[in-house]
């Protein structure tokens, strides 16, 4: 379609009218980001200049910036949490917001270890499907041609639990999916899945799963990126395809469904889809059969330009995996969003996944940032290039001033809005003694480690967990391993795994590295390798405690005694690091 230049956006040419109005806004938001921020904030206080909470603290109905933030105390769940609990049994009065909390979100059940109540008004619905709306527009810039296929999209719901006061709780995306903006979305040729909302919106993850791969295998050819929420995700779909590609090509050459998908809805759909191709069939199991699933995707997905997968923070560690199965197909992290409020968006998607770098929206929310190692909140537009901080949200909803728990580093700007690199979760930590050791730490030494498995033996690390094993004396770390190793190549040797544990030690920071050589205080890391399957049984395990399978992540860090047991009762080898690290008194004191 020929776009009037009128129309066109300093980020690029765009694809069609539409996309050229996304774009506009995307520059008219980040220009303003400032004015943006001062009107947003003082339309949250005047409308919630009655509620419970923001009478505590005697605004007056002042409702500029520096009477907030001189009045209002920067907090965290645990502050909320009595206020939230009462609307959660039924309290309909406006404790938080002036319009009425119409569900609670949930985060993800392994942030800080417990599942939190995200209050949320239906207008907030609106603001996500806003920034949801500019994210192809923004890919249409790199990657021309989206509009004459599909996407392959593994998304999956999670049955909603109702709080005692009968409101629905359930995860952001679940909550998206079952609304009519997903349910009803109008067609969108730049948008179209080849997974039926039939399949999405089943609650049984294995019948969703099982049929959204069928369909995907069906329309291989239609293809053009494949993806999920996390990296995480996509790879237990590829695991899924390991496990029961058979039963799908049988399903193909007989054009009937297995019986175990007993869903009607599902099976009502897929009797217009599903139809007998013996020569699909054959193809599946040609591919899938070998022992060799290098570049599996593009091999089934041939026209697949891209992965969509978040590959930033924790999920980084999943990029050689994610390579393997891909042949090094491009990632795209398009958006940074959490329970508690969606952010912003990716405005260089094809970029390398360690230079992934998000665009705060300033119309999402009110934004403050507190320095590392500082108390005093900044401005959106007065964050720093190079410097790390602490993110801050009030939200229409009725969060004020709430520390969502990411550290951020700022790369550059868009016009005024800045731009940001997930660093990691805050306070995610190993410990032992005095040492304390972060997810961004852990990750970078599990990276190192890597490099030298991979270097001796062409072997990786598909998956890891750890744990603070304080059982002997002095305590020690202990990395779960599952490793993914290549069709011809040997398995680590023992000798090869302890030196991937002294390098692990070498990695770590200097605290710790005197804790093992000066106090003695800190025994040798082990690494426990566990068998193939047991990270998904880990994931099985969480989900059925509640977990939801969308925003489900590994945890980095165990300590619930049934995961450790189950871990330990997956586990084929131990090793231990043979010598002490490097440290010196002259570290220490820098």
């Amino acid at each position: 379609m020929a776009v009037d230049s009128s129309l066109s956006s300093p980020l690029g040419p765009p694809a069609c009218e539409k996309d050229a109005k996304a774009l506009r806004f995307i520059e008219e938001m980040t220009r303003n980001a400032d004015t943006v921020q001062e009107n947003l904030l003082a339309e949250i206080l005047r409308r919630n200049a009655e509620t419970e909470y923001l009478r505590r603290f005697n605004l007056g109905g002042a409702t500029d910036r520096d009477t907030f933030k001189s009045k209002l105390p920067i907090i965290t769940y645990e502050d909320l949490q009595p206020e939230i609990q009462r609307i959660a049994d039924g309290d309909r009065s406006p404790i938080l917001s002036a319009h009425p909390i119409s569900e609670f979100l949930t985060s993800s059940g392994t942030s800080a270890g417990e599942r939190k109540l995200m209050p949320t008004i239906q207008e907030e619905l609106e603001r996500r499907q806003l920034l949801y709306s500019l994210l192809m527009p923004v890919m249409n810039l790199y990657v021309p041609g989206l509009d004459k296929g599909k996407g392959l999209y593994f998304l999956f719901v999670k049955s909603e639990t109702k709080t005692p006061g009968g409101l629905p709780a359930r995860p952001v995306l679940t909550s998206y999916y079952k609304s009519d903006k997903f349910r009803s979305r109008p067609y969108d040729p730049y948008n179209v899945y080849t997974s039926p909302n039939e399949a999405i919106l089943c609650p049984d993850s294995f019948q969703s799963m099982y049929s959204q791969m069928l369909c995907g295998l069906l329309d291989r050819l239609s293809v053009l990126r494949v993806g999920a929420v996390f990296a995480s995700g996509l790879l237990r779909a590829i695991r899924f395809l390991q496990l029961n590609w058979s039963r799908l090509a049988t399903d193909i050459e007989s054009g009937y469904l297995d019986s175990e998908i007993t869903d009607p809805s599902i099976r009502q759909c897929m009797s217009d889809i599903l139809k007998p191709d013996q020569q699909l069939a054959e193809f599946i199991r040609q591919e899938c059969e070998s022992e060799n699933w290098e570049g599996i995707i593009t091999r089934i997905w041939p026209n697949t330009k891209y992965l969509d997968v978040i590959v930033t923070g924790a999920m980084a560690q999943y990029i050689p995996t994610l390579e393997y199965y891909s042949g090094g197909l491009p990632m795209a992290c398009t958006m940074y969003a959490s329970s508690e409020c969606y952010f912003g968006l990716n405005l260089n998607p094809m970029s390398k996944p360690s230079e992934v770098s998000y665009t705060i929206m300033p119309n999402m929310a009110y934004f403050e940032f507190i320095p590392l190692g500082g108390s005093k909140a900044v401005e959106l537009v007065d964050v720093k290039i190079g410097k790390e901080y602490e993110l801050v949200v009030t939200t229409y909803a009725g969060l004020c001033r709430y520390r969502v728990g990411d550290i951020l580093r700022v790369t550059g700007f868009h016009n005024s809005a800045p731009q940001f690199h997930f660093v990691r979760r805050k306070n995610v930590l190993l410990s032992i003694d005095s040492d304390k050791t972060d997810e961004s730490e852990l990750q970078k030494a599990v990276e190192n480690a890597s490099k030298l498995l991979l270097k001796e033996c062409g072997t990786r690390v598909a998956e890891y967990t750890s744990y603070a094993d304080t059982s002997t004396i002095p305590g020690h770390y202990v990395l779960y391993w599952e490793l993914l190793v290549r069709e011809g190549e040997r398995q680590p040797s023992h000798d090869t795994l302890t030196r991937c544990c002294l390098e692990m030690e070498e990695s770590l920071n200097s605290v710790y590295r005197q804790c093992r050589v000066a106090d003695n205080s800190v025994g040798p890391l082990e690494i426990r390798v566990v068998r193939n399957g047991t990270f998904e049984e880990l994931m099985d395990y969480a989900i059925s405690r509640g977990a939801s399978i969308n925003q489900y992540k590994v945890p980095r860090c165990v300590n619930f005694t049934p995961i450790v047991e189950l871990l330990d009762s997956r586990v084929v080898s131990a090793h231990f690091s043979p010598a002490l690290p490097h440290w010196t008194p002259e570290r220490r004191r820098r």
